[in-house]
């Protein structure tokens, strides 16, 4: 575009081109996704890497605790298992006592804690009358020849720690007077009662290996 202005000013006739401002420059395009710089990158590392310490450290902890927590778990089966050695020991005191009355000859059964042995068959009915007589030596039965609760709590927790095996006994052997209740022989009831009670507390772990038996026989 050009316009003449020499009437104002006396010049000479001049051109004046016209040109429109420049619009502002844009700024850079920045990228949507920002680039890590090196401090970032060591932070980011050193996050991973206590992430790796923790679990690493989990890990040993759980090589010590899983052990920790079997051992916590299987102390009371062992307890109770040792409970039962010393009520044998002790019960089985009274076995010469009972024999005569019983008939029960040492060729059937020489010392009462082989009843615990694996190869020991409970299955004779002078086994169950001796059992009747000795039990009555420490008034473990009623009048009806089955137990007493109250009193055969009482006997098992006389032993050292006999509170943790008391009611586990009483319950088994009580289960296993009600399968065979119908039985009037006494004898043969109680012979059928020890030989269900001595499977079920080898499945419980409450049995005692003969030679803890032994262990604690001069104790009493």
């Amino acid at each position: 575009m050009t316009e003449h202005w020499s009437w104002l000013t006396g010049a000479e006739t001049a051109e004046y081109t016209y040109s429109p401002p420049s619009r502002p420059s844009r700024p850079p395009h920045r990228p949507l996704v920002k680039v890590a710089t090196s401090a970032h990158l060591h932070t980011i590392a050193s996050v991973i890497a206590l992430k790796f310490s923790l679990l690493k450290n989990q890990s040993t902890m759980l090589v010590f605790l899983v052990p920790l927590v079997i051992g916590l778990m299987m102390e009371p089966v062992v307890g109770t298992a040792e409970v039962m050695s010393h009520v044998t020991a002790h019960f089985g005191k009274a076995l010469q006592q009972c024999r005569e009355e019983s008939g029960l000859s040492p060729e059937i059964l020489e010392e009462f804690q082989h009843f615990w042995s694996e190869d020991f068959e409970v299955v004779h009915r002078e086994l169950g009358c001796a059992i009747i007589c000795m039990s009555n030596k420490f008034s473990l039965l009623q009048e009806d020849t089955r137990m007493h609760h109250v009193n055969m709590h009482d006997y098992v927790k006389s032993f050292p720690n006999g509170e943790v095996l008391s009611e586990k006994l009483v319950q088994l052997i009580h289960n296993c007077e009600k399968q065979y209740d119908s039985i009037t022989d006494d004898c043969e009831r109680v012979v059928k009662v020890a030989a269900c009670f001595k499977v079920d507390a080898k499945k419980e772990g409450i049995a005692p290996e003969v030679a803890m038996i032994e262990a604690v026989m001069e104790k009493y």
